[in-house]
């Protein structure tokens, strides 16, 4: 109820005549969990805890991180992007696992842009949202050409916010799931991402991931299947920074977005033959239990993602 009647003081774009009643409810409750200070506040403290122990539960034993130790030990002075192909509705949450279960002390906002169709538009997918993953999967990015101004001001909001130190948002290029048959293909890039990272300057961090499948229930179990990280571990490669400095000499335009957006998917795609060969070695036993790589072996909370200090 305090969130309710605090949203109901947030104000919204001109055109949220274009939303329906359960829209305009979904967008203030978002602005209200990543923007106001006191509950951003709320919102760390719920993620650390509820959110952090039950991706833990759920995917922490089967869930395998190379290029980890090099993000741990970054020290960003500007927001941090991290650029993942997108196979499961789930792959943002492998990367919160990672950050949190070694208490990464740069990160300390979390914001997954998400598209609209289901956390926003529908009650059960509000409920998810905030009930689950503390209203993260922020701002919407809606389909409907009547609704652009908020997709602009959704940009807006992200490139804000990527001005601050500790502020990490998880963008997928491909703007929506790829379904096709190879999960080592990639659609093509949207120039969304290329028009955040073009006008925020923000450390882009490429990932590529597999092992994570649309069946929440089915991965749960899968995580206490005796066996499972030689049958189906979740691998997650962790990239360089990108370099797309030579989008930034000249006025950021839409075809210059769409230029950075392709190579941040290039670099995605070059981490995939990487995760396929780790992938192999997983299959054939070759990778240890008590590999260092697999991230519930390394120091952790058991209860609580604590920050470190910096």
């Amino acid at each position: 109820m305090l969130f309710e009647a605090m949203a109901e003081t947030v104000a919204i774009p001109e055109a949220s005549e274009a939303l329906t009643r359960v829209e305009r409810l979904a967008v203030r409750l978002g602005r209200v969990a990543n923007e106001s200070p006191m509950a951003v506040a709320l919102q760390d403290k719920f993620l650390r805890s509820f959110t952090y122990s039950l991706v833990r539960a759920c995917l922490g034993q089967r869930s395998l991180y190379e290029g980890l130790d090099e993000v741990i030990a970054l020290n960003p002075d500007r927001g941090v992007v991290f650029a993942t192909n997108h196979r499961s509705f789930f792959d943002q949450f492998a990367v919160l696992l990672g950050l949190y279960l070694t208490g990464t002390h740069w990160c300390r906002t979390i914001r997954f842009p998400v598209r609209s169709n289901f956390f926003y538009e529908r009650p059960l997918g509000m409920v998810i949202n905030h009930g689950i993953a503390g209203g993260v999967m922020y701002p919407p990015i809606f389909r409907q050409a009547e609704r652009a101004s908020f997709n602009k001001d959704a940009i807006d909001r992200l490139v804000k916010a990527l001005a601050e130190p500790g502020v990490v948002i998880g963008v997928h290029p491909e703007g929506t799931r790829g379904k096709g048959p190879d999960p080592y293909e990639m659609l093509p890039a949207q120039p969304g991402i290329g028009q955040i990272a073009l006008n925020s300057k923000a450390i882009v961090l490429p990932v590529f991931m597999q092992g994570l499948s649309n069946d929440f229930l089915g991965d749960v179990r899968d995580n206490y299947k005796p066996g499972i990280r030689r049958e189906r571990p979740i691998i997650v490669v962790m990239g360089k920074p990108v370099d797309y400095s030579e989008f930034t000499t000249s006025k950021p335009r839409p075809t210059l977005y769409k230029k950075c957006a392709d190579l941040i998917r290039a670099k995605i795609l070059e981490l995939a033959p990487r995760e396929r060969e780790l992938r192999a070695q997983c299959l054939a036993g070759e990778i240890h239990d008590d590999d260092p790589r697999w991230v519930v072996n390394r120091p952790h909370s058991a209860l609580y993602a604590g920050l470190r200090e910096g």
